[in-house]
């Protein structure tokens, strides 16, 4: 991959990932207070659990690419951290603030490959698509919890049930 290419790509994955966050924040938003410890399955993480898992790992996943490395590390979850509304709070202070260090990477450096765990060896943009896929997926899964919590599912791509789809006037 030349680095123009790496460099158009970052251009647009970093418009779809903020896009993305601002429909991640509504989905974790809609969590009802009081059952943060939702799970519909033993196996399952409980729907806390399941925010901080997508927010920390956008903010790990950022912070790796600023590092050139990905490591083993995991958040710990600040003990404040006790419901959907403090870890939207959290998410947005932190993951701003990253992408606009994440953006001033230079082109040859998202064109250069990067392990990921001896698994995949990717030029280090497309961590950035890996990135919204993992939290699309898991904001699926905190999605479906919240109708079983008793909450709303929030407009996420055109429309829900409880948020039907408003075309702009």
């Amino acid at each position: 991959m030349q680095p123009e290419q790496a460099k158009f790509l970052m251009e647009h994955y970093a418009e779809v990932c903020c896009y993305e966050l601002g429909i991640t924040s509504r989905v974790i938003a809609a969590m009802p207070a009081g059952r943060e410890d939702y799970a519909p399955d033993p196996k399952s993480k409980n729907a806390l659990d399941l925010a901080w898992h997508i927010v920390s790992s956008e903010c790990w996943f950022l912070d790796s690419l600023l590092k050139g490395a990905f490591g083993m590390e995991e958040a710990t979850r600040p003990a404040g951290l006790t419901s959907g509304a403090r870890i939207v709070e959290w998410y947005q202070a932190n993951v701003t603030p990253l992408w606009e260090k994440v953006k001033k990477i230079d082109a040859a450096k998202w064109a250069q490959p990067m392990d990921f765990f001896g698994v995949y060896n990717l030029p280090a943009v497309g961590y950035l698509s890996f990135m919204v896929r993992h939290s699309v997926h898991h904001r699926g899964q905190l999605a479906a919890y919240l109708r079983p919590m008793g909450g709303k599912v929030p407009d996420i791509y055109g429309g829900s049930a409880d948020e039907p789809f408003q075309p702009p006037s």
